[in-house]
């Protein structure tokens, strides 16, 4: 039957393809052909050629604009058509849009000011917000903004003297009452661009240079700010990594426009931004702390921090490297005159001498050698007729004195860097884990000791001792202790330029094992949860066969101790291939001198095809990819070299800055001097920087009016040099840019000069 449906009249067919026909779905504004013509005569710049068409056509809409939203303002203004703008601007129908923050984007400084002029006699409150709808600049986006981002020195100047500001943004794990009022409102998308949008406007050189007294310190806070971003939104990470990178080069950028020491030496010497005074560059320490590595790797920063650290001893770098390293062992015998004439004569040139970083760092190396030759003396003692109390060669208590000595050296730079700072550091994490092996160790010897006396078995053999006896857990305490002990030495190997890159790898190596345990943990425990007790059934079992040859079952897989050795130890391809055979004990046969051998072979396959695919995850997969991982990290280190180790370098510097002059033990002998300064930095009396170099257990100490006329000199000297600096950055910074252009310019005009070359052979060939 026909459905009557299609039986319909051509002409409605007709109708119905009409109004199905593609219509455009996205409208837009267009010209006619009268604005198009007003749009060229605005283009070509001709004022009286506008005024007069503008003047045959009255009512003609000055504010028309094409379909991509441009009108006839916006293109005298990119046109950089000064006398056009005036004039379109004294129409009284102008409507100005977003050819303010098309100025601000071309650096139009008067053609702004003509701009702005107007806005402020037409809308002045919308002089400083955004425009709303632009299809070029977001709503967000006001004046100083854009100009900031931009970098336009001389256009951040007049709008911040017209009373333009930015709001510092907030960073993301901020939960003030702003902030929840934003989150609540405003989209996630939008709130995350317009932290973006204000940290490119914030971190830009130029409007840093308007808006703080101390751009560096600046620099270095911001730049850290957009670390913690770059962690905290992965989505900008890029972005905001590129943001801290360039903020970051602005503050070496101005270091290196410094042509004098004394320059320098007042750039880093600046205390703002550190709660301690105790440095004699807290700049330079506050660069550090915030791990501005091309800062303090710079050569002017360097040429400071070589001064500092080698004071007067201007020989010691023209010495031999075989004579750099008997210094210590020849420093060993000075050691109790220093003590000695630090306690007796504080202000001797000797003494002054001997207080200068390098020396001390001499004298604390030859103290530690003599440390690590006692403590391997001792380690080294025949235990073979060793008695069941504590040792007493006599060297005990001379350990105890240098531990002593050590656990103070540590308390001290507790108290002067505070708790923060010290355990930042993992050198110090290994300091305080060593002094802690000592102590347990001097513990369980008393311990021992105290059992000799109450129990009398003292004469007992070794073989019946308790496996938890005192004196086993001191000697295992000890043998940890000492390892700990003499692997501090790679803490030295920073200074040498081809052993300290190899000590800042191995770090970053451990790092990266860090991150892979996690992996490995997780399919260990895998595998360990699976066949903790698949074998537990075949343990202790022996199977004889027909050669009368015995074989055991491997007590692998039996229990969640024995998976979990089997398994770590496969790691290192250490397990033999034995551990995944199941072994069953001979069964009676017909006879009492048959045996028949039964075999669980899915048992066994099961057992090898998880020990084998755990073999391929972790030593062929996982195994591959550390080693991998620590390629790069070792190639990272390697192409940043120098600055690498500089850095290291100079954290070395810095520590040995606060150490006194003697090394552990002779630190425990107090001086007048340093007690009087150390009770009144721990009153508050007085802050732990006013200390000089003076003798005793705080070297270093200036007095209060010192202090207060150099703070007085930095306030009037340091702002006119960041002037001077910041002078001397934007010029080099434009004969740079001018040289660029100079060159594009060139390879545009050897572009042009080929193609008519090209052009006049080709016409040739013809």
């Amino acid at each position: 039957m026909e459905d009557k449906n299609f039986n319909v009249p051509y002409n409605r067919l007709s109708e119905i393809d009409s109004s199905l026909r593609a219509r455009p779905s996205i409208l837009l504004p267009h010209l006619q052909e009268s604005e198009k013509k007003f749009f060229e005569l605005v283009a070509s710049g001709d004022v009286l050629a506008v005024k007069h068409y503008l003047d045959s056509n009255s009512g003609f809409n000055i504010n028309c604009v094409n379909f991509q939203g441009v009108s006839a303002l916006l293109i005298a203004v990119k046109n950089h058509l000064e006398s056009m703008v005036e004039y379109l601007l004294a129409q009284p129908q102008i409507d100005i849009g977003d050819c303010i923050l098309h100025a601000v984007k071309d650096n139009q400084r008067r053609i702004l000011e003509a701009l702005l002029q107007k806005m402020s006699e037409t809308a002045p409150s919308l002089e400083f917000v955004g425009v709303t709808h632009s299809s070029d600049f977001p709503d967000y986006v006001t004046p100083l903004i854009l100009a900031a981002q931009c970098g336009h020195y001389e256009i951040i100047e007049l709008l911040i003297q017209r009373g333009h500001t930015i709001s510092k943004p907030h960073p993301p794990s901020c939960r003030c009452a702003d902030c929840h009022v934003h989150l609540e409102r405003d989209d996630l998308l939008y709130v995350e661009s317009l932290r973006l949008n204000l940290y490119k406007a914030v971190s830009n050189p130029a409007y840093i240079c308007h808006s703080t007294y101390d751009p560096i310190l600046t620099a270095f806070h911001l730049a850290k700010e957009l670390n913690e971003c770059s962690d905290i939104v992965p989505e900008f990470r890029i972005a905001y990594a590129e943001l801290s990178s360039e903020i970051s080069s602005f503050a070496v950028d101005l270091i290196a426009c410094c042509r004098s020491t004394n320059e320098m030496e007042l750039i880093l010497k600046q205390t703002s931004g550190l709660t301690s005074r105790i440095y004699n560059l807290p700049r330079l320490a506050l660069a550090m702390a915030y791990k501005q590595k091309t800062f303090v790797a710079h050569p002017n920063t360097q040429q400071i921090v070589e001064a500092t650290w080698c004071g007067d001893w201007h020989e010691y770098k023209l010495k031999s490297p075989l004579v750099k390293c008997l210094l210590p062992i020849l420093r060993i015998f000075f050691l109790p005159i220093i003590a000695v004439m630090s306690l007796a004569m504080p202000n001797h040139s000797l003494t002054k001498h001997w207080s200068i970083p390098l020396n001390k760092m001499i004298s604390h190396i030859a103290g530690y050698l003599i440390f690590l030759l006692i403590i391997f003396l001792e380690s080294n003692l025949d235990k073979t007729k060793q008695r069941r109390r504590p040792p007493n060669s006599g060297l005990e208590y001379v350990i105890i004195a240098f531990v002593t000595g050590n656990i103070w050296t540590s308390c001290r730079m507790l108290l002067l860097i505070g708790p923060r700072n010290y355990f930042r550091k993992l050198w110090n994490w290994h300091a305080v884990i060593n002094n802690m092996l000592f102590i347990i160790t001097f513990l369980f010897w008393f311990a021992s000791y105290r059992d000799a006396i109450k129990n009398d078995q003292v004469d007992l053999e070794r073989k019946y001792w308790h496996h938890l006896d005192p004196l086993l857990i001191a000697e295992g305490t000890f043998a940890i202790a000492v390892i700990m002990a003499f692997l501090k030495l790679l803490f030295f190997c920073k200074l040498n330029y081809y052993l300290g890159p190899l000590q800042i790898s191995l770090g970053k190596m451990c790092v990266d094992m860090a991150k892979y345990f996690t992996i490995f943990s997780i399919i260990i425990l895998s595998f360990s949860a699976g066949l903790c007790r698949f074998y537990q059934y075949y343990d202790g079992m022996v199977q004889i066969d027909e050669n009368q040859m015995k074989t055991q079952q491997v007590s692998s897989f039996v229990d969640i101790f024995s998976t979990l050795k089997t398994l770590f130890w496969a790691i290192l391809c250490m397990t033999p291939l034995e551990s995944a055979d199941v072994i069953i004990e001979n069964l009676p046969g017909d006879t009492p001198a048959s045996t028949i051998i039964n075999k669980h072979s899915f048992t066994e396959a099961i057992g090898y095809i998880c020990f084998a695919l755990f073999e391929v995850l972790i030593v062929i997969m996982i195994v591959n990819m550390l080693i991998a991982t620590m390629s790069s990290t070792f190639q990272r280190v390697l192409d940043n070299l120098d600055v690498e180790w500089t850095f290291g370098k100079t954290d070395f510097y810095i520590e040995y800055m606060l150490h006194t002059i003697t090394p552990s033990p002779f630190n425990l002998i107090p001086t007048p001097a340093g007690v009087i300064r150390f009770i009144e930095m721990m009153n508050g009396t007085r802050t732990a920087g006013d200390i000089d170099k003076q003798g005793g257990c705080c070297q270093i100490s200036l007095s209060t009016k010192k202090n207060s006329i150099d703070k007085q000199v930095n306030e009037i000297e340091y702002p006119a040099l960041v002037s001077l600096l910041v002078q001397r950055y934007f010029r080099e910074k434009d004969e740079a840019h001018q040289a660029a252009t100079e060159i594009d310019l060139l390879r545009q005009e050897i572009h042009e000069l080929k193609v008519l070359l090209n052009d006049i052979i080709a016409k040739k060939e013809d």
